[in-house]
């Protein structure tokens, strides 16, 4: 029987071993509310890991330097749109797929994401560590997010009339760190 309460959904996942990555020391506060609220955003879907596209999401409504990255308006509106339109028929075709799209090494030990947000955790924190040292922040988790065109992220800003390739290429650009 599918559990129909988040909280009951979420203590199922921690038995059968999916652990909490928000508590990761290498992640700054805000990017750590970014994590458990894609959790919850997967959790509340019925969905078994957090992917990329949860990230996105959790990214954009609590990250105000993202949206900032991003462009306010309607180009934001248009792809929160999109976003929440994941459980109710966009995104469908998402559910119950795992999200790899064997262009990023597989991380293993990080229990709870798809293999290819795994890896754009590892490589925001690889970021975070070549541009000073810091903890990862919400721009170091965005430059991953699109780092790989097959990402749920990086199709889902391309819906939403945002070139994730010509993103990539401002967010890696050194005046922009």
């Amino acid at each position: 029987m599918q559990p129909r309460i988040p909280r009951q959904q979420a203590r199922e996942l921690q038995e059968q071993g999916v652990q909490r990555a928000d508590s990761d020391a290498r992640l700054s506060a805000e990017l750590a509310a970014v994590v458990a609220g894609a959790r919850r955003r997967a959790v509340r879907d019925g969905d078994g890991q957090i992917d990329t596209a949860h990230l996105l999401h959790s990214l954009l409504e609590s990250d105000p330097e993202v949206r900032a990255v991003l462009g306010e308006g309607p180009r934001i509106a248009r792809l929160l749109g999109y976003l929440v339109q994941r459980s109710i028929g966009y995104g469908l075709r998402w559910h119950g797929a795992v999200e790899d799209s064997g262009g990023v090494p597989v991380v293993t030990g990080t229990a709870g994401f798809s293999p290819l947000a795994a890896g754009c955790m590892e490589y925001a924190h690889g970021r975070a560590a070549r541009n000073g040292g810091g903890p990862a922040r919400g721009s170091d988790l965005l430059a991953a997010l699109v780092a790989d065109p097959q990402a749920r992220a990086a199709e889902v800003l391309e819906r939403a009339g945002i070139d994730p390739r010509e993103l990539f290429a401002r967010l890696e650009a050194p005046s922009s760190r």
